[in-house]
């Protein structure tokens, strides 16, 4: 299924775990480290001062930096992106990201590094991967490593924290990477809260799970069924109001938080497998599932900033979807279009679903890695709510689906075709 900032079901073929080919940039850069960076942290701490000053930690010094306005919200109506850039630049112009090497991280980063001004902070774990080429700051380490993340967090005006764990054999790991992490991070920004203007916490549909309604909205009691998304409601639930007041280590701050659906877009490796299989003739969908949420990159990734930049949303849970709704049989229509082929739909019968997850697990467990489709996907897959509504989003800062579906698959598949992925 389609990354989810995220984890929400979309279509997956039930034999992914055979292994995709992968991109030639992921080889290029497989055995690169940081040192692989034109710009090591330590060439940047030994560099003549900037005009703005700088810190002893290298990064530049918050003290000097000039007051920023309030920055209005957009209601009723898209918010142009030229509109938006130029009132961010005027306000502010240093992030910190968490997640930037993975999908929609590396699309988040490259966009703020459009807007010209910019000085984009990235937590690297270990490989830059889409980041090699990109004119950031890396900060090597993990969320848990204190004094790196405080020192990169200096000065900074938006923290966006998307890093998280969607696959893990244990509810233990989730909750070690994707709340206790972001509970590390949100105490680290506190300490510098003086200076951040925006937090924006990515969660996922998949926190919701099931639901007595579709679409699901904001005001969706959360009920997760999978173990990915407990941790994500458990992240949430760091900044959820308790009686009245905020948890103890994140009260106070500008928190947003953002739940994507199922997400597509260049670099994302989920849908792959759906249009490959497509590619070679062979088109396996599952109709009785129903329709679900489907955000290209680059819609998720403006919704984001536009939270960002709005004044009114700390305190807010928006969903960032798309308008139109999407099944099984548009997928298959829209990806045979952009293909130019013909594919045999292969109905897949929702009974099948649970033994083909336990089926996947038990041959990832032969392989010694744990497949993208699981039993709990499968789980998910049955019983999880799929289809969300982005009104409020819409309502309070702009936000619209401006990538159609078939634009969406046809520079997906441009992307994957320029790599050799596709035969």
């Amino acid at each position: 299924m389609p990354a989810c900032g995220g984890g929400a079901s979309a279509p997956v073929c039930l034999y992914i775990a055979v292994p995709a080919p992968q991109p030639h940039r992921d080889k290029e850069h497989a055995d690169k480290g940081l040192e692989a960076w034109p710009v090591a942290m330590h060439e940047r701490s030994s560099a003549p001062p900037r005009p703005g000053g700088q810190s002893a930690s290298g990064f530049p010094d918050s003290s000097r930096r000039a007051a920023r306005p309030n920055v209005p919200c957009v209601r009723e109506h898209p918010v142009p992106v030229t509109d938006s850039a130029s009132r961010i630049r005027s306000m502010a112009t240093k992030a910190f990201v968490t997640g930037g090497t993975g999908f929609i991280g590396s699309h988040l980063v490259e966009a703020l590094l459009a807007r010209g001004d910019w000085e984009v902070r990235c937590l690297v774990r270990s490989r830059p991967k889409w980041l090699a080429n990109l004119d950031i700051v890396p900060v090597p380490g993990t969320l848990f490593d204190t004094d790196a993340v405080q020192a990169a967090l200096e000065g900074v005006d938006y923290v966006f924290h998307l890093g998280a764990v969607t696959r893990a054999r244990s509810l233990q790991e989730f909750r070690r990477e994707n709340v206790s992490a972001a509970e590390a991070l949100l105490r680290a920004v506190r300490r510098v809260s003086g200076s951040v203007t925006k937090v924006v916490l990515a969660s996922s549909l998949a926190a919701v799970g099931a639901a007595a309604q579709v679409p699901v909205d904001e005001s969706t009691p959360l009920r997760p069924i999978t173990r990915y998304g407990k941790s994500k409601a458990e992240m949430e639930a760091l900044v959820r109001p308790q009686n009245g007041e905020g948890h103890a280590q994140v009260s106070g701050l500008p928190l947003c938080v953002v739940r994507p659906p199922a997400v597509y877009g260049p670099r994302e490796m989920d849908i792959y497998h759906f249009v490959r299989a497509a590619s070679r003739g062979i088109c396996p969908v599952v109709r009785s599932l129903g329709a679900f949420s489907l955000v290209h990159v680059r819609d998720l990734v403006r919704g984001i900033l536009q939270a960002a930049e709005c004044e009114t949303t700390a305190g807010e849970t928006y969903f960032l979807g798309s308008e139109e709704a999407c099944s099984w049989d548009q997928l298959h229509e829209a990806v045979t279009r952009v293909l130019g082929r013909r594919a045999l739909r292969v109905p897949i019968p929702r009974q099948l679903v649970r033994p083909a997850g336990a089926a996947m697990e038990l041959a990832g467990l032969l392989a010694g890695k744990y497949p993208p489709f699981n039993r709990e996907k499968a789980r998910e897959f049955r019983h999880a709510a799929k289809l969300c509504s982005s009104a409020k989003a819409r309502r309070d800062f702009g936000y619209r689906q401006t990538v159609s579906l078939e634009e969406g698959l046809r520079e997906t598949i441009t992307w994957y075709r320029e790599r050799g992925m596709l035969t």
